[in-house]
């Protein structure tokens, strides 16, 4: 009977603890089990496009975006809602196409739609070292150096910054004929500036030699640096300073008049000038 009882007993116990394992393994499992992540299309370039490109189905699809994570501002969901509008900046391959990248529809496509209003884009003729080396690209920032005559001759060329700090557009080339007729490649670069400076640039680019000089980006600090002479450079004559300034309107220091000392010795009167310090 006891022996019955034992038996019964490790069964029921043996039964409990499969139980418990059981149920121990199945929410072992339910807590390590991946949670499904829910997701949102956002639109996306297809393949890397440049400045100034029209979008078409073609140039983009759709991204799963993390729902629980923020989204860029101004991305798009619907390819249909960015077609036909033209990139103000290039983007890379997968990039979110954003609003704040897109010229309005109105505005068209090419080199136009990104210039802002008020804004001019010029073209001028460079070469390999005047473009630094094919260094200059889309978005850099250089200062525009012209070297000229000041008229006469003899020593009289000038080197001058003319311009600073200003976003190159576009690097390009064009095609133009030789002086026999033939055609050959021109290296053109585009420039952003205010219609004053596009006055200077063309006058500089007419009259003298242009060199660009590459600065970095985040520099926007204008020098306005000295002109340099030709004369100063190779003749040792000194160069130009620039005239320090003086407040308008202050009068020259007062000179302060001379005194008279009377001596009287005796009968004998004599007198001594001296400088007021």
């Amino acid at each position: 009977m006891n022996w019955n009882r034992m038996v019964i007993g490790l069964a029921v116990a043996a039964l409990v603890g499969l139980v418990a394992s059981i149920f121990v393994y199945r929410q072992v499992r339910r807590a390590t089990a991946p949670r499904p992540v829910m997701t949102l299309q956002v639109v996306v370039a297809a393949m890397p496009l440049p400045l100034g490109a029209r979008l078409q189905d073609q140039n983009l699809r759709t991204m799963a975006w993390p729902a629980d994570s923020p989204l860029p501002p101004g991305v798009f969901t619907r390819k249909t809602d960015c077609l036909d509008r033209a990139l103000v900046s290039s983007v890379v391959e997968n990039e979110p196409i954003l609003e704040a990248k897109l010229a309005p529809k109105e505005g068209g496509a090419g080199l136009s739609v990104t210039i802002p209003e008020g804004m001019r884009g010029i073209s001028v003729q460079v070469n390999e070292v005047i473009a630094v080396a094919g260094f200059v690209l889309p978005g850099s920032m250089v200062d525009v150096l012209v070297t000229g005559s000041t008229g006469g001759q003899g020593t009289n060329n000038i080197t001058k910054t003319i311009l600073e700090d200003i976003r190159v557009l576009a690097a390009g080339q064009q095609i133009e004929q030789d002086k026999e007729g033939k055609p050959h490649t021109v290296p053109v670069i585009t420039l952003l500036v205010t219609p004053e400076d596009a006055n200077k640039l063309t006058m500089g680019a007419n009259e003298g030699k242009i060199q660009l000089a590459l600065r970095n980006t985040i520099d926007t600090k204008k020098e306005n640096p000295p002109p340099v002479l030709q004369a100063t450079l190779f003749g040792g004559a000194p160069a130009p300073t620039r005239p320090s300034k003086q407040p308008k309107g202050a009068p020259p220091a007062p000179v302060a008049a001379p005194y008279v000392v009377e001596v009287i010795r005796g009968g004998k009167r004599e007198t001594s000038t001296f400088t007021n310090p």
